[in-house]
């Protein structure tokens, strides 16, 4: 199964249409360098795992991650339209941490992220990757969260889309998420075995473009990561409405070069940490996430 993500955008209390806008801050998908550095100072460095840190990201004491800012809660541009925040942030920032480095998040496009990585661009990758065979034969994936999909439709499911049975509907998503690419395809193959009217499905780059396009009417439904599409309920002030149940549950991971498998291990060994402290369980209840719990992160699970 491939990696599906949870994500995005500045929405603090107003009104997703007008917010959404903002999010985007001019964005237009491609690279924005929009960046920022934490000092991640809160746990106690573990000079055992910091021991582990590859030289030529311990030679500055940070690590410049690749993330897609378009996916909140998980991570995505503030008010500011340049500082990355999110529950995804936070976790990380608390791991990097007990690695006793800081941390440095450029805005990219998602499917520009692990290439990124593999080319030394980033030195990881963190953007709710679902882990998957794909790529774990491409880099090494350390598990720390799980997630599911979950579909949403405009309050009162006005065109009476279905997630079982969508045929004939104009569906949005992200593009090359696993809802794009093995979701949306079967249920598609399924509606055309059955002589019923294809999906049209509506590709966007940033899933808060997704969003906007469900809450516009151009788009009847959407599907995404369950907890993007819990945060865009609460956000949209009943505009949106969850449709069905969270399905296809499967690990998130840290995306890090494939032959850096001593580093991927410590990061896990980091998240490992902040659970026996209680630390990972505070920043995901802070978010209300806490439903994606993991108590066994892994390298390449």
């Amino acid at each position: 199964m491939k990696a599906r993500r949870w994500r995005r955008g500045a929405l603090l209390g107003l009104v997703l249409t007008v917010a959404l806008v903002a999010a985007g801050c001019g964005d237009d998908g491609a690279d924005s360098g929009s960046t920022g550095t934490t000092a991640g100072a809160a746990p106690a460095v573990d000079e055992a795992l910091a021991a582990k840190v590859p030289d030529a990201i311990k030679s500055d004491g940070k690590v410049l991650i690749g993330t897609d800012a378009s996916y909140a809660p998980n991570e995505f541009l503030d008010a500011d339209g340049k500082t990355v925040v999110g529950w995804d942030v936070d976790l990380f920032n608390a791991v990097a941490a007990k690695l006793g480095l800081q941390t440095e998040w450029q805005s990219a496009t998602f499917d520009a992220i692990i290439p990124g990585v593999q080319s030394g661009k980033y030195e990881m990758g963190i953007s709710s990757f679902t882990i998957n065979d794909e790529r774990k034969q491409q880099v090494n994936m350390t598990s720390y969260f799980s997630a599911g999909t979950q579909w949403g439709t405009k309050t009162g499911n006005p065109t009476g889309v279905q997630p079982d049975d969508a045929c004939g509907k104009k569906v949005a998503v992200q593009t090359n998420t696993v809802q794009d690419t093995e979701d949306l395809p079967k249920r598609d193959e399924a509606c055309t075995a059955a002589g019923k009217p294809a999906i049209t499905v509506d590709r966007y780059q940033r899933q808060d473009q997704a969003t906007a396009a469900v809450v516009s009417g151009k788009d009847d439904a959407m599907l995404a990561d369950s907890p993007v599409l819990a945060y865009a309920v609460k956000q949209t002030n009943g505009q949106l409405e969850l449709l069905g149940d969270i399905y296809d549950a499967a690990p998130y991971g840290y995306v890090i070069e494939k032959d850096q498998t001593e580093f991927a291990q410590a990061v896990a060994d980091a998240v490992q940490a902040l659970i026996t402290d209680g630390t990972y369980k505070t920043i995901l209840d802070k978010w209300g996430v806490g439903a994606g719990a993991i108590d066994n992160p892994a390298v390449n699970p």
